[in-house]
């Protein structure tokens, strides 16, 4: 028998995959839709008997995405003055705007927002956004809808 040198590797071999239809044996074939391992015919005819769902695959970083991170709705939100909280009819119509969700899938504009929702000292942090023009155009953007819709009620 030869000897290996010291600090030679032998080959890896891939870790087994057990059937997660028995658990029992060890897997060697895939379910074309929803991949989970299965070791034989009586497995996969027992797999396909309950639901089988095709994985969704990550989110890739694509610039182009018009999905908005969720954010917690069930955090309670305190207001000082009552008369600075928008009516739900003005809510509707910056929520409804193609100018405001168009502006809202800028990646940038998005962080700005997490950053501000995220912050301590969050009116520290809305002046740092002001600074930025993007972020300057949209709060602009709401206010201009905001007035509209006040002038529109008078």
């Amino acid at each position: 028998m030869r000897k290996r040198k010291k600090g030679s590797k032998e080959p890896k071999t891939p870790p087994k995959k057990g059937c997660k239809v028995c658990e029992e044996a060890e897997s060697k074939y895939k379910c074309p839709v929803c991949l989970i391992p299965y070791c034989s015919l009586v497995c996969f005819k027992k797999h396909k008997e309950l639901s089988c769902v095709k994985p969704v695959p990550p989110p890739e970083n694509d610039t182009t995405s018009t999905t908005i991170p969720a954010i917690d709705v069930d955090r309670p939100c305190y207001v000082d003055d009552v008369s600075d909280v928008l009516p739900h009819s003005q809510l509707e119509c910056i929520a409804s705007s193609t100018e405001i969700l168009d502006a809202l899938k800028g990646k940038e504009l998005q962080e700005l927002i997490r950053n501000i929702d995220c912050s301590a000292d969050a009116e520290a942090e809305l002046d740092r956004a002001m600074d930025q023009e993007g972020f300057r155009l949209f709060a602009e953007k709401i206010l201009q809808m905001v007035s509209q819709s006040e002038n529109q009620q008078l």
